[in-house]
């Protein structure tokens, strides 16, 4: 467990001590989709859901749950968040929606819960939003697709 940095000597969950490391500019993009069945997208497309604009609320929610996460997620630090894109893209082929949130912070640690928090919340909108109509959706394929800055560096999903 000793590379696991959650974790102390003993084994038990800790918050990291972030004070030594260096302030820098850290991004994190995350991305993930709700599939769905082609009336419902149709219906999303038209902005007929009854709850009103399905990726306009989502899109909002995204923001929120990037600045909410370190009250969801019990060893995640507050940081100053300088910026949440979110792009909520109707995809046709899928069907459903392609989500993809981009979080930005200057500080000592980085932004990936953020920008999965993010994808999740916007991806549990859309669900309820159209739930009434379409209760066989599925939420998938959340992941970190870009990391950069800190210590450790770039990483780009291939």
């Amino acid at each position: 467990m000793s590379d696991l940095t959650h974790f102390d000597s003993s084994g038990n969950a800790h918050m990291v001590d972030v004070s030594e490391k260096a302030v820098t500019s850290r991004v994190a993009t995350a991305k993930g989709h709700v599939q769905m069945a082609p009336e419902t997208l149709t219906m999303i497309k038209e902005q007929r859901a009854k709850k009103g604009d399905v990726l306009a609320v989502a899109q909002l929610a995204g923001i929120m749950g990037a600045k909410e996460t370190a009250r969801l997620i019990p060893l995640c630090h507050p940081l100053p968040i300088t910026k949440v894109a979110l792009d909520l893209d109707v995809d046709d082929t899928l069907p459903g929606i392609q989500i993809t949130a981009t979080v930005k912070t200057t500080g000592q640690t980085g932004v990936e819960m953020e920008a999965l928090t993010a994808v999740s919340t916007a991806a549990l909108t859309v669900y309820d939003m159209v739930k009434a109509v379409d209760k066989a959706m599925e939420i998938g394929s959340v992941r970190v697709v870009l990391k950069d800055g800190g210590k450790s560096g770039r990483y780009q999903a291939s």
